[in-house]
């Protein structure tokens, strides 16, 4: 019985590391438009969700939690491009996605150096057949 509990525990943790495998985040700070970017590399034939999915049987939405940092004001919510508006066979049903590359914004109110954004990305991935998990990224931004 413990040998089945351990493989379980291990396959779990397994598929959420081939989650992580399929995404790669870069965060970062743009001083010229006073945004945090949230830059996601998508594995080909893999497809990362909208912020804004309505489907609700469908996929976890990508979403941002940022801890609070009573010196650092955002302003507005997470941004993101245009999404791909696909029929998607895993949820029989059109839903918003990006394929290769996005980048997700938050406009910050004069960041001062040295302070640091804390916080953690949550996403699925999908591809024809499969959709992986949903998993938490953390991120440290810190503003030169």
């Amino acid at each position: 019985m413990r040998n089945l509990i351990s493989l379980c525990l291990f396959l779990m943790l397994g598929t959420a590391l081939f989650a992580q495998d399929r995404v790669k985040w870069n965060f970062s700070y743009n001083p010229g438009t006073q945004e945090v970017q949230m830059k996601a590399t998508i594995s080909d034939g893999w497809h990362l969700y909208s912020q804004h999915i309505s489907n609700t049987i469908g996929p976890v939405p990508t979403s941002f939690t940022f801890t609070e940092n009573a010196n650092i004001k955002f302003e507005g919510e997470v941004k993101e491009p245009k999404a791909i508006h696909e029929y998607d066979e895993n949820f029989e049903a059109a839903l918003d996605f990006f394929k290769n590359e996005v980048v997700f914004t938050r406009k910050i109110s004069k960041p001062k150096s040295g302070e640091v954004i804390k916080g953690y990305v949550t996403f699925m991935v999908c591809n024809e057949v499969m959709c992986l998990p949903p998993v938490d990224i953390d991120f440290t931004i810190t503003i030169p």
